[in-house]
């Protein structure tokens, strides 16, 4: 193949790659990170602490537990003292260690129905039962000598979480991102192997994938600043937008991490490479000049001067 074919195609690939490395650092996310249910679990047991939160969550099954008794128990004329210690019994319970316990049991709970229904193909509304938490507040309550606290009816209130009209959108969506979520990664480095082995340079080769790859992961982590934006923009009026964007902060952060690892691995690759230049540089290759053999040394005898010559002697004359 001729250099300059190889080169072009070379940089096509290299190109490709560093394309494909956030869109497969997303769904990577996506498919691995959101869809298990330990790893979701985890990342959202800390906001059991968040004030954001858990004010929310006050608010939420205050509203909730209200609304219960205005159906069932006729306490309308006491209705304005009664809700000041519905909220502080849902606040004091927030704090509690029996809150944290039934946050990461709700969650798991949820997400498996979540899974369950996008898997499976179920047309129902993915619902949360609030009954156990309604039962520890009806406790805190008739602890404290709140009237009428006995009368609070505890019935499985099953609120919404997914309504089954988005079902079939987001059952779409996952299983793209189950698939794209293993290829996508697979296909940028095959991508950069290719490109890096074509190269006619491949030293050059390997730092400007790095530096691509570099480059994507540090794009990454505007994108998501950009998305939590639009995500808080597009909330419902009532939502608690700091609570939210809590939420959203824990599940994006091993992304954000990803983000970070990526671009710093990158970085150390191509300087690891531009720096091996010059410590494995070799030497010029020349013509041999000949080489003459050095002069033994003369002794100092024969470095003295010639003795002097005896003089010619008279042939022998011989009588007959």
């Amino acid at each position: 193949m001729p250099p300059r074919l190889r080169s072009a195609l070379s940089a096509v690939l290299i190109a490709l790659s560093c394309l494909l490395v956030p869109f497969g650092a997303l769904a990577a996310w996506a498919a691995y990170g959101l869809a298990d249910t330990g790893r979701y679990v985890t990342a959202m047991a800390p906001l059991a602490t968040d004030p954001d939160v858990r004010e929310a969550v006050a608010d939420t099954v205050g509203d909730g537990i209200l609304r219960t008794v205005d159906e069932h128990v006729d306490v309308r004329a006491m209705h304005g003292s009664v809700r000041p210690f519905v909220r502080e019994a849902v606040r004091s319970f927030t704090q509690t260690r029996a809150f944290r316990v039934a946050w990461d049991t709700g969650n798991r709970v949820t997400h498996d129905a979540v899974l369950r229904a996008l898997r499976e193909g179920d047309e129902r509304d993915v619902t949360v039962d609030l009954a156990p938490v309604t039962v520890q507040v009806k406790r805190q309550l008739t602890h404290d000598h709140v009237p009428l606290a006995q009368r609070i009816p505890v019935e499985h209130t099953a609120v919404a979480v997914l309504p089954a009209g988005d079902l079939a959108a987001l059952r779409t969506g996952f299983h793209t991102l189950e698939v794209a979520g293993f290829w996508l990664p697979l296909a940028a480095a095959a991508c950069a192997a290719c490109g890096i082995g074509l190269a006619v340079r491949r030293r050059l080769a390997v730092v400007a994938t790095a530096l691509g790859t570099a480059l994507s992961g540090a794009l990454l982590v505007p994108a998501l600043d950009a998305g939590r934006r639009l995500t808080l923009d597009d909330l419902p009026a009532g939502f608690s937008h700091p609570a939210a964007g809590a939420v959203y902060d824990a599940l994006t952060g091993p992304l954000r991490t990803g983000a970070w690892m990526l671009c710093g691995a990158g970085l150390t690759v191509a300087l690891t490479a531009w720096l091996t230049r010059y410590l494995a540089r070799p030497r010029p290759l020349g013509r041999p000049r000949p080489q003459h053999p050095a002069p033994h040394p003369v002794p100092d005898h024969q470095t003295s001067a010639p003795a002097a010559a005896a003089p010619p002697q008279a042939p022998t004359q011989v009588r007959a």
